[in-house]
């Protein structure tokens, strides 16, 4: 009681040592705690902020908010301004694509002022009347926070499944109803993933529990309608690995898949006898990564072995041993394949090529192959809604940061495509005022390094221009340079906006994730300085404009980059950031860190301890200038816990030289990924760029 007293003491005396207007930054309570690892010991001051319950953290994350919000009050009106555009350029009455699944057609619409989507169906053609199948906006009401995730509808269009968050903390309660009614079929299904599927006798559903504490999925239930009884058939015992279930295209196969970040196992039971034990369809190994799906009369797999870049096997029914394995797409150096969808009569292969998303369709009866070419230098492609197993219509979404993203169906036998939908930007946007770029910089150890770049046509490259520079970088995920409306109004006021394609994504190849992770993780960091010194060198910006963006393990890269050159970057947006990494990455009690040991490395191994500490961002904060920093995170994060970011503000503040800006921000109502509705999450995008456009004097 006296400490907290203490703590509340020193708020109050802060809040106070200010003027009227402005609030003061608060002072953390240093409360000493001696962490020993291989003989090395940590003094964290900070460790007592892990205490989620404690009174004395909430008054120190609402002090942090409280000066944020004053820091920021200058620029209310602007951020109320880039609100209302950003809200102006999305279609308030909207309908994705519909898709037919069956004899039905599938789609989401969306409702003047409404902040969640309505699902709905036509049945046999989109003249027919509307069937809505679920009203989210009626569901959510008023909650602060709610998502829907995993809405599937059963094989015979009668059930229908999906999950509810009402926390952000993504425990979801699974809800299956009968779509005739409305009615439930069931009991809820509290505290599970949003992962499921149906059987294909539309009776059975397989769903994924996560472990309460370090939230790893870690088991695969079996349950019926009409039964509140839910039956374990398969545990992931070994904890550096996940599980999952997923079903084929076919629908003749439910497949349950056990991951690490280097190697995986799959199981699988036949859809029409969804009570069947699951078979083992090839035991793990060591480095060896592999996924399966089926076409129907045989199983294709993707696989790494002896092939960095992965290739494809079939693999008849009866027999899934490796000398049964046949090859039918070799390794190549030049196309990294990622994963392969199956139709009847075509194969389809999705990676990437060149560092741009790649399809190539193979005709399965004859071995034909082609590509599916794109027209623009830079873009992002992924696959549709394509439930149709016999169809040769291969649907895909497609968008660049100048068009659109837009929905196509490609034709694999005539090879031609057709757009069915592109978003419409309301207002007076037009996709000829802006110029997209892809550049290459070169990394000290001479490594080429893309760069995508948009902004304005009639930008004059004097080395003046303030320029947003996004980065990730890790788990092998690619950073894609994907279409935003709301970006416009930076672009519009004159702002250049880059992604680095840095090492730990997959971008260039296999390599290019290896080349970024556990003792090659520093390249990561450094491909982003360098590539922030080439814009600087390329006139498209200067240190004095230069701003870097980076979110969960992207604000890792920013903790990391702010230590190792703070003095190229004007302003920093970290957004739910990864910087305690050695506190964290020894914690097995916490979420997801057995399971990161294989991207991260173990620090329980003395080389990794030390090498994870040479760059661990809270570890390493010294003394010295660091740029103006707005640091977001939300109070039930369930991948990156509140306390890092948090600990890690008290800490910068403790150490820095400067007198730059240095915010926390703490959404006291969400998780991961922030607010959940349309036009909510505006909120949090007008925050952070009327933070840039403070430092930079706009005012309008």
């Amino acid at each position: 009681m006296k400490q907290r007293s203490i703590l509340i003491l020193t708020l109050a005396l802060v809040l106070c040592a200010c003027t009227q207007d402005q609030v003061a930054a608060p002072v953390a309570e240093k409360k000493p705690k001696e962490l020993e690892t291989h003989g090395d010991i940590r003094v964290d001051d900070y460790y007592w902020m892990r205490e989620r319950e404690n009174p004395d953290v909430i008054s120190y994350l609402e002090a942090e908010n409280a000066y944020t919000g004053s820091v920021m009050a200058e620029s209310a009106g602007l951020r109320q301004r880039l609100f209302d555009e950003m809200k102006s350029r999305i279609k308030q009455v909207d309908s994705t694509a519909p898709y037919k699944y069956g004899n039905y057609y599938y789609y989401r619409r969306y409702e003047e002022g409404l902040e969640y989507p309505i699902y709905a169906r036509r049945r046999g053609s989109m003249d027919a009347a509307e069937e809505i199948l679920l009203d989210v906006n009626e569901l959510a009401g008023d909650a602060e926070y709610f998502a829907v995730r995993g809405f599937k509808v059963s094989p015979d269009h009668s059930k229908a499944m999906y999950g509810v968050d009402t926390v952000g903390r993504r425990f979801y309660t699974l809800n299956i109803i009968d779509l005739e009614t409305g009615e439930a079929t069931r009991d809820p299904i509290a505290d599970v993933t949003p992962n499921s599927v149906w059987a294909g006798d539309s009776e059975t559903v397989f769903f994924t529990k996560q472990h309460p504490e370090t939230l790893r999925w870690q088991w695969i239930y079996r349950t019926q309608i009409g039964s509140d009884v839910s039956e374990l058939i398969y545990e992931e015992e070994d904890d550096t690995f996940s599980s999952y279930v997923y079903s084929s295209r076919s629908e003749k196969f439910i497949y349950i898949g056990s991951d690490s970040t280097t190697m995986d196992e799959v199981r699988y039971i036949p859809s029409d006898a969804p009570l069947s034990d699951p078979r083992l369809f090839f035991a793990r190994e060591d480095d060896h990564e592999y996924s399966v799906t089926d076409g129907g009369d045989r199983f294709f797999v993707v696989s790494n072995e002896n092939a960095q870049n992965f290739q494809v096997f079939e693999v008849p029914l009866d027999d899934t041993s490796k000398n049964a394995w046949s090859l039918i797409v070799p390794h190549r150096d030049d196309v990294l394949i990622s994963g392969v969808g199956s139709f009847s009569e075509y194969l389809l292969l999705m990676g990437r090529r060149l560092g741009l998303p790649y399809f190539e369709i193979v005709d399965r009866a004859s071995g034909e192959t082609h590509s599916i070419e794109f027209g623009e230098e830079a873009y992002l492609a992924y696959p549709g809604n394509n439930h149709d197993f016999d169809s040769s219509i291969f649907r895909y979404g497609y968008e660049s940061m100048t068009t659109p993203d837009s929905v196509y169906d490609y034709d694999m036998r005539s090879r031609e495509r057709t757009l069915i939908k592109e978003r419409e930007v309301p207002g007076d946007f037009r996709r000829n005022h802006y110029q997209t770029e892809r550049r290459f910089a070169t990394a000290r150890d001479g490594t080429k390094v893309p760069v995508t770049l948009v902004y304005k046509k009639d930008t004059v490259m004097d080395g003046e221009n303030p320029l947003l520079l996004h980065g990730y970088g890790s788990y092998g995920s690619n950073y894609d340079p994907s279409f935003s409306s709301s970006r416009l109004s930076l672009l519009d006021r004159g702002f250049i906006v880059a992604i680095a394609h840095i090492r730990g994504g997959s971008e260039m190849g296999r390599h290019w994730y290896l080349d970024g992770r556990q003792f090659e993780k520093k390249n990561t960091f450094t491909d982003f300085i360098d590539v922030s010194k080439f814009l600087i060198e390329q006139d498209y910006t200067s240190h004095q404009h230069l701003y870097a963006d980076g979110a969960s393990a992207g604000g890792l890269l920013m903790g990391a980059v702010l230590n190792m050159a703070p003095e190229l970057y004007n302003g920093v947006l970290a957004g739910v950031p990864f910087v305690d990494v050695i506190t964290t990455m020894l914690d097995e009690e916490i979420p997801l860190t057995a399971s990161e040991w294989k991207e991260w490395g173990d620090p329980r191994e003395k080389d990794f301890y030390d090498y994870m500490l040479s760059y661990s961002p809270y570890d390493q904060v010294s003394a010295q200038d660091y740029p103006n920093i707005l640091v977001t995170t939300g109070l039930h994060d369930s991948q990156v816990q509140y306390w890092e970011p948090a600990k890690w503000v008290a800490k910068l503040r403790e150490f820095k030289t400067d007198d730059n800006i240095l915010m926390l921000k703490t959404d006291m109502a969400a998780g991961h990924s922030g607010k959940t509705g349309r036009f909510q999450y505006l909120e949090d995008v007008a925050f952070e760029y009327g933070f840039l456009m403070m430092l930079e004097g706009i005012k309008e």
